[in-house]
Order: C-alpha cells, then structure tokens, then sequence
C-alpha cells in the first residue's frame, strides 16, 4: 500500500496498492492528483455543515480525525476515509490542526474548555468555524492564547453544499503567519476563503455585517411579496420588474456606501432624493400596510428611522444622514 505523507490514500481507495515511491503525480480515474504535504487534522463536529467540510479536507488529501457528539454521525464519514474519534481529545491528540464546527460556542467551550481537551490542543492551530459574535471569537482567542494555542476565528459565507467550491467564501482573522502557512488547505474548504485581520472578531463582525445586507433584501422581499398579494399582483410580474428597476437600486446602494464613507450624509447638487422625500414614498407604503391589515413591523422599524432624522431636523438631507442614528445611542 501506498504510505506517504503526501497523500491521504484512504479518499483515494484506486491509489491505495500502487507503490511507493511515486514519481510525478498520480493519475486515478482521467483525474491528476498532484502530490502535495498531507495534514493531520483533528475534527469536532459532523453535522451538515461538519460533514461537508470533512469531505472536502478529505478529497483535498488529508488525513481528518473526527468526532462527533452523536456517534453516527462521525462513523458515518468513515466511508470517505476519516477516522472517528471517541472523544475530542482523541480526535485533537494526533493533529496538527483542530478544526470545530458545532452548533454554538457553548457547545464549542464545553468541549474546548475540557482539562484533557485544552491539553492535547496545546502546541497546535485551533480554527473556529462555529458560528458567535466578535466578543466570544475575542474571548476564546485570548482563552487559546493562555492555554499555548494559536488560533484562527472563522465565519463561512455559504451553505453545506457550496463547501469546497472555487467560490466559496470562507473568513478568517487571528494568527496571519498560522494562515498563511495553511492558506492551501483553507483552499480546499473555500476556493475564495481571504485572512481579514489580526484581531480575532474582525470575522465575525464581517459576517454579521454581510448577513445584514442578506437580511435586509430578504425582509424587503418578504414585504413586497406581501404587498402583491394583497393587492392580487402576480409573484412573477415583480420578479420582471424588480429586474428592471435593479439599476437603480443598486445605484442607490452604491452611492449610500460611497456617501458614508466620505462622510457626505448632508444634502448636495448630487443628493437622490432627501429624507423628506423618502419620508413621504415610506408613508404610502406604511398606509398600504395599515389598509390590508399587514404586518406593520418591517414599516415601523424603519419608519422610526425617518421620523428620527425628521425629529433631528435632517428633512433637506441626504438619506445617508440616517447612518448617524444606526450606530450606538
């Protein structure tokens, strides 16, 4: 059998009998695999999410130990070539690299926190992709800091089934050197995956603020939807026209950021349309709500944000004047 640390035979099973060693790249079933340094990871948590990283850490080569509170769960991923582990600490004990994607930092620190846990991770590169805040990535940076342990926080920006992709967005920030010296295998989790800081939430908090971009658009939706449907407007002649008014939203959205950031809130000769103006296209649409008996929360959440700036005297400026009452009061 093939033994070499460059290549995790066992996700490989037509490669497992040829002899070693190998020159050049292997070729198994019309694919190249180009030999490249295999790491040992160790893994906590096989859900969908686990799973699919798993997965892709194992057709990228290396070898991933991995556990899972559910048994099965972990047993189950023995079939692609990873060993399942009866504990945490069994999983972390032979690895380079300690890689948690559970359902929340409590479960993480239940875990991580562990005597015989924070032992065996001692000397080695903790990476968090658990979904948390910027506070608890700080906290359990400077927790692995205190205990010996380098570590990188992570927020992946995709779902199970885009894992591995060219595409596919994973974040990171904490240790750059620990990064970069693994920037290939991250890769192989995320083809676009990007190093975003050295403070441990920089992550967290780019994903929060990406998540409200997503959200936002799909409360809209979610309101528009609603709208048509009250007024007995067919789901797919919004969709046409929402096609053809996207420039302008976008432009919209475009020039909101670009006044934020150079601090153009106040109105000028390249202002859109005033907060007076908003204010009054909003009303139509808080009336509309009351008229069909809608949820009125998406109009009175933003409405309150109107009728600050209204109460502030900003009736003449830019839209962007309203980021001074979204930060904290």
């Amino acid at each position: 059998m093939v033994s070499s640390p460059y290549l995790n035979v066992t996700a490989y099973p037509k490669v497992r009998n040829l002899p070693w060693p190998v020159p050049g790249p292997i070729r198994v079933a019309s694919q190249i695999l180009e030999l490249r340094p295999m790491t040992t990871i160790g893994f906590l948590g096989a859900g969908r999410m686990g799973s699919a990283l798993v997965k892709s850490l194992l057709e990228a080569g290396h070898s991933v130990h991995v556990w899972n509170r559910t048994a099965e769960k972990a047993q189950a991923l023995a079939d692609f070539g990873a060993v399942p582990e009866p504990s945490a600490e069994r999983a972390a004990g032979p690895a380079e690299i300690v890689i948690v994607n559970l359902l929340d930092y409590e479960a993480s620190d239940a875990e991580l926190r562990k005597p015989d846990v924070a032992e065996a991770l001692k000397g080695k590169l903790l990476v968090q992709l658990t979904s948390g805040s910027p506070k608890t990535a700080r906290e359990t940076g400077r927790w692995a800091g205190d205990h010996g342990i380098a570590y990188l926080d992570g927020a992946i920006m995709a779902t199970p089934n885009f894992i591995g992709g060219a595409e596919t967005v994973i974040l990171y920030s904490g240790s750059k050197t620990h990064f970069e010296k693994h920037e290939g295998l991250f890769k192989a989790l995320g083809g676009k995956s990007a190093f975003v800081g050295e403070d441990f939430g920089t992550a967290s908090a780019l994903d929060s603020a990406l998540l409200s971009q997503m959200w936002g658009t799909l409360f809209g939706t979610l309101q528009a939807l609603a709208v048509c449907r009250a007024e007995g407007i067919e789901h797919d002649v919004y969709a046409g026209f929402l096609m053809s008014a996207q420039p302008m939203i976008d432009g919209a959205q475009q020039d909101l950021m670009e006044r934020i950031r150079d601090g153009r809130d106040l109105a000028d000769a390249q202002t859109l349309a005033t907060v007076a103006v908003h204010n009054v296209a909003f009303h139509h649409l808080r009336d509309l709500i009351a008229d069909r008996d809608l949820n009125p929360a998406f109009g009175d959440a933003l409405g309150s944000l109107l009728e600050t700036a209204l109460r502030n005297d900003h009736q003449d400026d830019d839209f962007a004047v309203l980021a001074r009452f979204m930060g904290a009061k």
